[in-house]
C-alpha cells in the first residue's frame, strides 16, 4: 500500500501521502465556486473518544461538509461508525508534526502506508472548494491526485499551501484542545507519538446539525 501523507515529506515506502510544509499565510479565498450558507451547513457530526498511553484524552466532534463533498463524507462517516466491517476504532494517529497537523486514519498498518475507503483502495478528490484557512479542518491525506483513501488529517494552523491538493469534508466543532495536546505530543525520527495515540471509540452523533456559515472563514476557526 502506499504511504498516504499530507506533502513533500521523505518516506520510505513507494508512494506517501503529500502534504507540503511551507508557511502558511491567511489566504481565505474561495476557488472553483461560490460557498452558500446550505453548502456550509454541517451534514452530520461524528466523534472520536482518544486516549493516549492507555489513558482517556476526551473527546473530538467534526461537523460534515455533506453538501459540499458527500461522496467524502459518507465514506469517513461509515469507516467511523464501521459498518462495512471495518474502521477507525482502534487506529492510531502515526504522524504529527507540530504547528502543522495530526494524521491518522491508517487503520490496516497503523504506519501511514495503509488503509482503504468504503469505495476501494482510492477514489478520487470530490471539490477544492474548501480551503485550509486555520486550524481544525478536517482533509483527506492522499499519494497525490485522485488517491484518497481512508486517511486524513486534522490541520493545527492555516495550511493554504494546500488547497487544491488536499480535500476538506469536514471541521472541528468541539475537542481542539485534544487536538492541539496531540499536537505537542512527544514524538520519534519519523513523527509519531512516543505514546500511542489510539481512536478508542467512534461513531455519528445522532440528530445533530449545525450551521457554520460566515463563521467558515472567519476569526471563529
Amino acid at each position: 500500500m502506499a504511504s498516504t501523507r499530507v506533502s513533500a515529506m521523505s518516506c520510505t515506502a513507494a508512494m506517501c501521502l503529500f502534504i507540503v510544509l511551507l508557511m502558511p499565510s491567511q489566504e481565505s479565498h474561495v476557488m472553483g465556486r461560490v460557498l452558500s450558507d446550505k453548502n456550509t451547513q454541517f451534514t452530520d457530526q461524528v466523534f472520536f473518544d482518544i486516549s493516549e498511553g492507555g489513558k482517556l484524552l476526551g473527546r473530538v466532534t467534526f461537523g460534515m461538509y455533506g453538501h459540499v463533498v458527500p461522496r467524502t463524507v459518507k465514506n469517513f462517516v461509515a469507516l467511523a461508525t464501521g459498518e462495512k466491517g471495518y474502521g477507525y476504532k482502534n487506529s492510531v494517529f502515526h504522524r504529527v508534526i507540530k504547528e502543522f497537523m495530526i494524521q491518522g486514519g491508517d487503520f490496516t498498518r497503523g504506519d501511514g502506508t495503509g488503509g482503504k475507503s468504503i469505495y476501494g483502495r482510492t477514489f478520487a478528490d470530490e471539490d477544492f472548494s474548501l480551503k485550509h484557512v486555520g486550524p481544525g479542518f478536517l482533509s483527506m491525506a492522499n499519494a497525490g491526485r485522485d488517491t484518497n483513501g481512508s486517511q486524513f488529517f486534522v490541520t493545527t494552523v492555516a495550511t493554504p499551501h494546500l488547497d487544491g491538493k488536499h480535500v476538506i469534508f469536514g471541521k472541528v466543532i468541539s475537542g481542539m484542545d485534544i487536538i492541539h495536546h496531540i499536537e505537542n505530543a512527544s514524538t520519534d525520527g519519523q513523527d509519531r507519538p512516543r505514546k500511542a495515540v489510539v481512536i478508542s471509540d467512534c461513531g455519528v452523533v445522532k440528530g445533530e446539525h449545525m450551521s457554520w456559515d460566515s463563521k467558515v472563514y472567519g476569526k471563529d476557526i
